[in-house]
């Protein structure tokens, strides 16, 4: 709180002798306005009543002139005393001060402190609600976990991949025995519990072939944020070479993706895919708008990165995710977010063309995709890996 106004012993001296001095004044100039008037009236001949109302109005202009000079003074007196008084006044803390006092400073380095060592526990292993990572039943390190990307109202695509290039049942764990894990990846309903995430379970209840994203929405405005969820999450269960995510629209020569992988184990910083780049869609409203748009230069232009049907990273990465996802800047699509945090760190570019969604050779049927010499090719229409299937026998 501020101190108030304080006066010297020397001030109130001074103020005591201008109130005693002041008494004299105006004795005196009472009498000299009286004199002057007996003067004027003798010359004039006025009468003595007049001359008393004259005395009167001139002694009472006399008195508000003294009183208005001593407010004056007064005035005077105060200000230089506020101005004394601001010059000793308390110093204002600043927002500083005020944490070193309260002790949020200390508080501050310690929390600071605490989030680097977590940062390194986990870069270590030391996993928050880690469960055991799974190895392949041999006991050996995994070759890869592949994760295929699907929505709530995608279960006729799910049918598709597991009537075509996807094992499952027993063929799905047996696949496992080998090194292989194929999950579909699925977050969850905006209104938990609701019949969306009740046909999920059930589904999972009886296929067995899903790792649900507890922690994340599923909405096509989060599919950026998906990748996130997961290569943590996938990281964090399984102990794999690689980490592999798959849409649910391609179909996948799944034998030759694993003798890719297999040739590439020993590549620990691998990043892999079909390496693409392109303009970035300013106008909002338009397919493919990146709200960011401004953050890539005049040119407008993508950073090369791997396109979204199918992106491979080693397991490096995938704990680098893990790790830091907190602090990863998402963008419009997940492709694209992913080349970005793949730019912050030594990663290997490897661009493989076999990778590349493509029309090789066109079948009897009008729209109809045949796989031809690439791993995965995308699909007009649902039906048309059944119908590979059917003409697998067609010449490539």
């Amino acid at each position: 709180m501020d101190s108030l106004p304080t006066t010297t012993k020397s001030d109130r001296r001074w103020r005591s002798k201008n109130l005693q001095t002041s008494k004299p004044s105006l004795v005196m100039a009472f009498f000299s306005c009286l004199a002057w008037l007996y003067v004027a009236g003798r010359l004039v001949h006025l009468p003595f009543p007049t001359l008393l109302i004259i005395i009167a109005e001139n002694l009472w202009h006399s008195t508000n002139s003294i009183r208005l000079w001593q407010d004056a003074e007064n005035r005077t007196l105060l200000t230089n005393l506020l101005k004394t008084n601001s010059a000793q006044r308390p110093k204002v803390l600043s927002v500083e001060d005020k944490l070193a006092v309260l002790g949020c400073k200390d508080l501050e380095r310690r929390i600071v402190e605490a989030e680097m060592e977590l940062t390194l526990a986990k870069s270590q292993g030391y996993l928050k609600n880690q469960l055991p990572q799974s190895k392949s039943a041999s006991g050996k390190k995994l070759l890869a976990v592949i994760g295929v990307y699907t929505g709530f109202g995608s279960r006729l695509n799910r049918n598709v991949c597991r009537g075509s290039w996807m094992p499952k049942g027993d063929a799905l764990k047996k696949l496992e025995e080998r090194g292989i894990v194929i999950r579909f990846v699925i977050g969850r309903s905006a209104n938990r519990g609701d019949s969306l995430d009740r046909n999920i379970d059930e589904e999972n209840r009886s296929t067995g072939d899903f790792l649900i994203l507890e922690g994340h929405e599923e909405a096509q405005e989060e599919l950026p944020k998906k990748a996130k969820f997961f290569f943590s999450t996938a990281v964090q269960n399984w102990d794999a070479d690689f980490y592999v995510k798959v849409d649910d629209q391609i179909n996948l020569d799944l034998e030759g993706l694993i003798g890719l992988l297999e040739r590439r184990r020993d590549q620990a910083s691998a990043y892999i895919g079909c390496m693409k780049s392109g303009d970035v869609v300013t106008e909002e409203g338009k397919q493919w708008y990146e709200p960011d748009w401004w953050k890539f230069g005049d040119e407008k232009s993508y950073f090369r990165h791997a396109a979204a049907p199918l992106i491979i990273l080693s397991k490096n990465w995938a704990q680098y995710i893990n790790i830091n996802s907190a602090s990863l800047k998402t963008y419009a699509h997940d492709d694209t977010s992913i080349g970005s945090w793949m730019m912050g760190v030594q990663a290997t570019y490897i661009d493989d063309n076999r990778l590349c969604c493509s029309s090789i050779k066109q079948g009897l049927f009008p729209g109809l995709i045949i796989r031809g010499a690439g791993f995965l090719l995308s699909r007009d229409s649902f039906a048309s890996a059944y119908w590979e299937k059917l003409l697998s026998g067609y010449p490539s």
